[in-house]
């Protein structure tokens, strides 16, 4: 009898979650595609929802509205794409990264992988001489090369998360002092082409940037999947993963080479928008509340950061528009503050 009661209780644990996090999934797909139809609907040429909806279905319906089309489909719509894929590739990158390393610090952004893919695209920009795709070549080059060099400096027979976070941080400091000799030697044309790209931004969006995005992600998600199933083991910590037969290292490796692969990609279309792969996860997580790993909501929760901050970059002051990266990295340098001030009170600094 005292089984069957057990059971029973196991069985509505199980319930409460599921029905938890459907419920938190449901609520960040509505609510971003409501702030999608809002950054469909908002600009400075006015346009009807009628329109809008007319618009993008005219590659079928084979209606023609020469201007208003040109807005939605060449302007709009390529803009809150590239946020959204950008964003879930982001949210991906940080809570892969922050899982692996059991550190809510250990984003992509904190821990030196964007600085590599800035340093990179301004050695591509100040040294080279180079523009547009090369620059986003070169940038996906120097996040790679930057994630090896620290998994490399930080394996001692394995890689732990202590050394990868501090090895990452002092990988930041010293790409961030190269971007800034750098610019020393930089003329000033060059200087601001370089920073425009640094801050991250979707000005620039257009359909030709969402292709080459789309195809990763559909290319990464499917490992994706297939390692977060050996996370549960990671989670228990190196010894007991290897005593339960778990394969750590190769776990370990292949998700660090997908949330390179994430950051790479984002930052190759948008620039290194910061703090969206920081806040992601532990957004996610807080609203899971332990019903759930939070890969699929943390995706949503970057998207919904992205496309977000660059409505309010684009609408917050009149006949300005900001680079997305200055929201971002308001939001995420509050955010940073709030979560120290947290954890202090629990007492969970590292």
């Amino acid at each position: 009898m005292a089984s069957l009661d057990a059971a029973q209780d196991v069985r509505r644990i199980r319930d409460r979650l599921a029905s938890r996090r459907l419920g938190v999934t449901t609520a960040l797909l509505v609510v971003l595609a409501l702030t999608f139809a809002l950054a469909m609907y908002l600009g400075d040429f006015p346009v009807a929802p009628a329109d809008i909806v007319r618009s993008l279905l005219s590659p079928f319906t084979r209606e023609v509205n020469k201007g208003v089309d040109f807005i939605v489909l060449n302007v709009r719509l390529p803009r809150a794409t590239l946020a959204v894929l950008t964003g879930m590739a982001f949210g991906l990158s940080g809570i892969i990264f922050q899982t692996i390393l059991r550190n809510p610090l250990a984003s992509p952004d904190i821990i030196g992988i964007a600085h590599g893919a800035s340093a990179a695209a301004v050695v591509c920009i100040i040294l080279l001489g180079l523009s547009g795709f090369a620059v986003s070549v070169g940038s996906l080059a120097g996040a790679i090369l930057t994630a090896l060099v620290i998994y490399a400096l930080a394996w001692r027979g394995t890689v732990t998360a202590y050394r990868v976070v501090l090895i990452g941080i002092g990988m930041a400091a010293m790409l961030s002092a190269v971007v800034s000799y750098l610019f020393t030697r930089a003329r000033l044309f060059e200087v601001q082409q370089a920073m425009a790209w640094l801050v991250g931004s979707l000005n620039a969006a257009s359909a030709a940037d969402i292709l080459p995005l789309a195809i990763a992600l559909a290319i990464l998600l499917p490992p994706t999947i297939l390692l977060v199933r050996g996370l549960d083991a990671l989670q228990l910590g190196d010894d007991t993963a290897k005593a339960l037969g778990a394969r750590l290292e190769i776990v370990r490796l292949g998700l660090i080479l997908v949330g390179v692969g994430y950051t790479a990609f984002a930052t190759a279309a948008v620039g290194p928008v910061t703090f969206v792969a920081f806040v992601a996860g532990p957004i996610a997580r807080s609203l899971l509340a332990g019903s759930g790993k939070g890969f699929l909501q943390a995706a949503l929760v970057g998207a919904l950061v992205m496309l977000g901050s660059d409505l309010v970059a684009q609408h917050a002051l009149p006949e300005i528009q900001m680079p997305v990266g200055v929201v971002t990295g308001l939001f995420g340098a509050l955010f940073l503050l709030w979560l120290l001030v947290v954890s202090n009170r629990a007492g969970r600094v590292n």
